[in-house]
């Protein structure tokens, strides 16, 4: 079979464990291939469209002076700054923090067992937009400055970043806290994160009624998600704590699984529900922290890459989180191409093509789930 040269060994032995003679059927390899064919597919898909999306922008760069900058060759010292410097940094940001996103939406939307269920919609993004605000105004972390070119530059970046991250966890911290004390349900966290989200928005809009104008800028331009504002160092970061998370939510794609069936099925088949639920629920807001404390909101990505992953490969998680991360840093990595070149010179945020794919999206899962 040529798709048994794709599949891992191990997969394969997991895999027949579960046949009584031990032996995999050829129709169920062949199924198997397809799906791991496909997330083959979609990781082609996503190195082409990132040389591509470096070679798009203001200033043009040939495609195989791209591909001759990224192995080393020999290009011109213009080209190469604006490679290395610029966009390569941009571009993997970007598929960085849609890959985290997706994978925490992912993982969310199987620990509540609700299709709404993403980082955006349970108040995290809220909570940190509020600590950047509160940043900019009372700690004067944040405060940003009018350069000769009339643009809106962060002084202390890492102070208003640091007090975002900190109402991200706290917010995640107490959706995690009322679930113990009421049951960890998933009804109780998404209605907590809801409340939250409400919460932190009204603080927000409390603190930029007293603000001035420039403060208000700050706070304002911080809330738009832009990929553009990471360096190699945040870049850094950001890939070690989405690496680390993804790896724990691999570990426990089978008990995704079993909790998909409904807890009692799960409990059955010896999952600790609740301590998988917690984990996985604290692990996926730190995910999210992360991202929107270094690039500001970036919204939906977690709620809709999940779904369309699920809708082509399936609610198996042993293949839908590796599909959901190559997925979302594809979807965002398109975006923040497209987001660079639709108004050029102009930059538009990333945020800005997200919110307006997501919320028909958003819409039609609300109206889907009514009519069930």
């Amino acid at each position: 079979m040529p798709y048994l040269t794709v599949l891992p060994t191990s997969l394969f032995r997991s895999i027949s464990m579960h046949f009584s003679d031990g032996q995999v059927p050829d129709e169920y390899r062949r199924y198997i291939g397809w799906k791991v064919t496909l997330i083959c597919v979609v990781a082609a898909a996503l190195v082409l469209t990132l040389v591509v999306a470096i070679s798009m922008g203001a200033a043009r760069i040939p495609f195989t002076d791209v591909v001759s900058s990224l192995i080393g060759g020999a290009v011109s010292k213009r080209f190469e700054i604006i490679v290395w410097n610029i966009r390569l940094p941009q571009a993997l940001t970007a598929i960085v923090a849609g890959a985290g996103l997706a994978v925490a939406g992912t993982a969310m939307q199987s620990i509540l067992r609700n299709p709404l269920g993403s980082p955006f919609t349970l108040g995290i993004s809220h909570a940190a937009a509020f600590g950047a605000a509160l940043s900019v105004m009372v700690l004067d972390g944040g405060i940003m400055t009018s350069s000769q070119a009339d643009t809106v530059n962060i002084t202390s970046p890492y102070v208003t970043t640091g007090i975002a991250f900190v109402f991200s966890l706290a917010a995640a911290g107490v959706i995690v806290a009322v679930s113990r004390l009421r049951g960890s349900t998933p009804e109780i966290m998404v209605l907590t994160g809801v409340a939250l989200g409400a919460l932190f928005t009204a603080g927000t809009m409390f603190l930029q009624f007293f603000a001035d104008d420039v403060q208000l800028a700050a706070m304002v331009f911080w809330t738009f998600g832009d990929t553009a504002r990471a360096s190699w160092s945040e870049l850094g970061v950001v890939s070690v704590v989405t690496v680390i998370c993804s790896a724990y939510f691999f570990a426990n794609g089978w008990n995704y699984n079993a909790i998909d069936a409904g807890d009692e099925t799960a409990k059955g088949l010896g999952v600790r529900v609740e301590r998988v639920r917690m984990i996985g629920m604290l692990l996926a807001s730190m995910l999210t922290a992360v991202i929107i404390a270094f690039l500001g909101i970036i919204g939906f990505v977690g709620l809709v890459v999940p779904h369309m992953a699920r809708r082509v490969i399936g609610s198996d998680h042993r293949f839908l989180l590796p599909a959901s991360i190559l997925s979302g840093g594809l979807l965002l990595l398109v975006s923040d191409t497209a987001a660079r070149l639709i108004l050029a010179p102009h930059v538009l945020p990333v945020s800005v093509l997200t919110a307006f794919m997501g919320a028909p999206v958003f819409i039609y899962l609300i109206i889907r789930g009514q009519r069930r």
